[in-house]
């Protein structure tokens, strides 16, 4: 069929030959030509000929002839070159009517579909006297996807409704195209007139920009077109786009755009060149449009990764019959899987069973040569049965394979394979679903993708922040929990923290900083590492709040922040509790029953510089669970802090007390989503089954004070049951004494503690500087020996700031039986 009304970059003439279905022959199914071109094509060529249409269909590469080379076989030297001898007379016709085409006609022969399949060849012919230049000729490349993607359509739609093959097929050369150039440098472009009037601007409207083409488009497809025309710096060599404008008459138009970046000399984009095409069947029916809008809607809500695939999943595997689909980023050629349907390992092929990971496979493109190549060209592709695909690939759809490149802002971000076991074909209604769902998909998943790359920014800050385990504790356990918000991204301010501290006592910390932002997790690591300071120096509970709210007072913020400190002695579980502004403890006794501890409070740290805080005495018996929280938990907007607090009381009577973990967790059970981070801090108190004895000196600055110490520390090791000789622990409180008293001023003080058989000697000063050990001893030397003869005589030593001062120690062993006993009865 002719039709007088082609043109394209000067061309005059296109032909679409197709394979026959005795597959030995390419059949003119479409020819269209220019007003008075005069071209004729024959109706078909064998392919065991060695013709250019024949050898362009075999290898899959253009062929290119001037005018030089169109002559007849046997009537000029030129005829080896074109590849025309030893044709049949079909082959030769073709030769022969080339003779009376216009005076200087080059001849274009360009295989029609890649990889995925072979269908047939385009037949370019047009006014050229030195043949088609690189320009023109890439420019034809781009016209004959244009081509094929309609050839495939037009096979797929006879296939479905089970129409014959007809001679002709009237639509397969799109005659309303034309061509652009963008200087991706200056951003100048140049379109002919064909452009302009696909797009509907009136030529002398046209100034030269690529956004005025741009704004022709609808505005749900101008960010797509934008990241194609002008593209970023990481943007495919090759792109395709389906995208409409809006006619004056009202109606949607669809056009297809097929371009390609040429790079410049020094490695950078120089230039694009494109092709636009009516692209009519595109056009999707009522109901593939209510698909797209529920697809939109439903990707609309989906914050995460996760939820962008499990969105497409079910957007395409029930409409679309489909037996697999799988949806994975892609990230340096590799392939990140973020979601299967079906589950199960054995429902995919080898391959992405021996890559698997944890939940899901990832596997490298290398692995699957024609799943990349489809990824770098970033068009919609469609497989039918039988196509030769790597097994990695045609066991995920051995009846029919749609490999879907989802892009956003011109790069390919992830992709999605649908499979289907049956035989499949691919109709152009559901290659129009396909392609706008991999556009919809894709900004989704880029989206969902950089929520997630903030989600977890503001988790590994805040993981960063808190204690990464519990200490164990002699007598207790303590366990804790934190979970972020769920409404928004920003990292929270709540904190824990367990601190070990002198004579098996502990302080536990809970705390929220106000607000959830960068400053309030800083504020909150401030605020952590300074009360763990403050506690670890020896002060009381009232003194380390005191000392953190004037710290958070001089700080140049306007945030506060709550805080609940215990400081729980293990031995006997006598605690003492300070509250500023923080909810109150709560303690689930052994028997089952709850209290909300009445801790006396102060004001939020970082409110008034000089504010006191009380402390609060409360004694725990072996059993008890002591339960800190933050407001998170107990406290929502449609939830009062009493009505949270009940509801907490009465899952923590029912909680089994003797796995404090499983106990936290079903603390948690009921939070769902969250507008504040939740942190709970839990600890169980058992006691100690062997006390430590204990035992207090004051050193009075006398001439005789180390004989003073040593003696009490016999007198009192004898009444503990020390047994044999005790020339170690005195060596050692003699030199830790005389240390003290020789280079320090202030006050005095020896403390005993025997657990077991480990004997702790403690001498505690007034001066916060350290001992200073001696790296070099002189041996004339008459002091500097002490230390050095406590670290060898002891089994550990040390020493650690204390309530203003420090506290040099020393551990040795103690031989036991004599009738005082060392042992009594938690």
């Amino acid at each position: 069929m002719t039709r007088q009304d082609f043109t394209f970059c000067g061309a005059g003439c296109a032909a679409v030959y197709l394979l026959d279905e005795g597959g030995d022959r390419l059949r003119l199914a479409e020819a269209a030509e220019g007003p008075g071109a005069g071209y004729g094509m024959p109706p078909s060529l064998r392919l065991a000929d060695r013709s250019p249409v024949a050898e362009a269909f075999r290898t899959g590469r253009p062929h290119w002839l001037g005018p030089g080379a169109l002559t007849v076989p046997g009537e000029s030297g030129a005829a080896g070159a074109a590849g025309w001898e030893e044709a049949d007379d079909e082959t030769a016709a073709l030769a022969k009517s080339a003779a009376g085409w216009p005076v200087d006609t080059s001849l274009a022969v360009l295989p029609l579909g890649g990889h995925a399949g072979r269908r047939g060849c385009l037949v370019v012919a047009g006014f050229a006297p030195g043949g088609f230049d690189a320009d023109h000729r890439l420019l034809l490349e781009l016209y004959a996807d244009q081509v094929a993607a309609r050839v495939e359509a037009f096979e797929s739609r006879l296939v479905r409704r089970g129409e014959p093959h007809p001679e002709g097929g009237a639509g397969l050369v799109p005659v309303r195209s034309g061509a652009f150039v963008v200087d991706l440098a200056t951003g100048a472009m140049t379109a002919d007139d064909q452009v302009l009037d696909l797009l509907g601007l009136p030529p002398g409207e046209f100034d030269g920009r690529a956004a005025t083409l741009i704004a022709c488009a609808v505005p749900d497809d101008i960010p797509a077109l934008m990241s194609v025309v002008e593209p970023g710096p990481w943007a495919p060599p090759e792109h395709q786009l389906a995208f409409r404008v809006r006619c004056l008459s009202g109606e949607l138009r669809w056009l297809g755009l097929r371009c390609r970046i040429l790079v410049a000399s020094d490695g950078t984009p120089g230039r694009l060149l494109g092709v636009v095409a009516d692209a009519a069947y595109l056009r999707p029916n009522a109901d593939e449009v209510s698909q797209v809008q529920r697809l939109s809607a439903a990707l609309a809500g989906a914050a995460t990764v996760r939820e962008v695939s499990e969105t497409a999943v079910a957007a395409l595997r029930v409409p679309l019959g489909a037996s697999r689909v799988a949806v994975a980023e892609v990230v340096a050629e590799r392939l990140f899987v973020t979601l299967l349907d079906p589950p199960e390992p054995e429902a995919w092929p080898g391959l992405w069973r021996t890559e698997w990971r944890s939940e899901w496979p990832d596997a490298a493109g290398s692995a699957l040569p024609t799943l990349r190549r489809a990824l770098r060209e970033g068009a919609v592709t469609a497989w039918l049965p039988g196509a030769d695909l790597e097994p990695g690939l045609v066991d995920v759809g051995p009846g029919g394979l749609a490999v879907l490149p989802l892009q956003s802002d011109g790069r390919v971000v992830g992709v999605c394979l649908v499979g289907w076991d049956e035989e499949h074909r691919f109709g152009p209604e559901e290659r129009s679903l396909l392609t706008a769902a991999a556009s919809l998909v894709g900004r989704a998943l880029m989206r969902a993708h950089t929520l997630d790359a903030r989600t977890e920014l503001a988790r590994t800050l805040q993981r960063s922040l808190l204690p990464r385990t519990l200490p164990r504790l002699p007598g207790a356990r303590a366990v804790a929990r934190y979970l972020p918000a769920t409404e928004g991204l920003e990292v929270g301010g709540d904190w824990y923290d367990v601190i070990p501290l002198p004579d098996r006592r502990v302080a536990l910390v809970i705390g929220d900083v106000q607000g959830h932002s960068a400053e309030a997790a800083t504020i909150m690591g401030q605020m952590r590492t300074a009360i763990r300071a403050y506690a670890v120096e020896g002060h009381p509970p009232d003194v380390v709040l005191s000392l953190a709210n004037r710290l958070l007072t001089g700080m140049e913020t306007d945030l506060f922040a709550t805080c609940c400190y215990v400081d729980l002695d293990l031995e006997d579980g006598s605690a003492l509790l300070v509250r500023a502004g923080h909810t109150s403890p709560l303690l689930r006794h052994p028997e089952g029953a709850t209290e909300e501890l009445a801790v006396r409070g102060g004001p939020p740290l970082g409110v008034v510089p000089d504010a006191q805080y009380p402390m609060t005495e409360a004694g725990l018996k072996p059993g008890t669970v002591l339960t800190l929280l933050t407001d998170g938990l107990v406290e929502a907007a449609d939830l009062p802090l009493d009505d949270g607090m009940a509801r907490l009381r009465t899952l923590l009577s029912a909680i089994d007390p003797a796995d404090p973990g499983r106990a936290a967790d079903e603390l948690l059970t009921n939070v769902e989503r969250r507008d504040d981070d939740v942190a709970v801090l839990l600890l169980r108190y058992d006691g100690t089954d062997v006390r430590p004895q204990r035992a207090r000196w004051a050193v009075w600055r006398l001439p005789d004070a180390i004989v003073h110490a040593r003696r009490f520390t016999e007198r009192t090791l004898r009444s503990w049951g020390a047994a044999g000789p005790l020339d170690v622990p005195l060596l050692i409180v003699s030199e830790l004494v005389t240390n003290a008293v020789a280079h320090t001023r202030g006050q005095v003080g020896l403390d005993l503690t025997l657990t077991g058989a480990k004997l702790r000697i403690s001498v505690n000063d007034s001066s916060p500087r350290g001992p200073m050990r001696p790296i070099v001893l002189d041996p004339d030397a008459t002091s500097g020996r002490g230390l050095l003869l406590v670290k060898a005589l002891a089994t550990a030593s040390g020493s650690l700031p204390f309530a203003g001062g420090k506290r040099v120690w020393a551990e040795t062993a103690v031989e036991l039986g004599g009738a005082g006993g060392a042992e009594r009865p938690g």
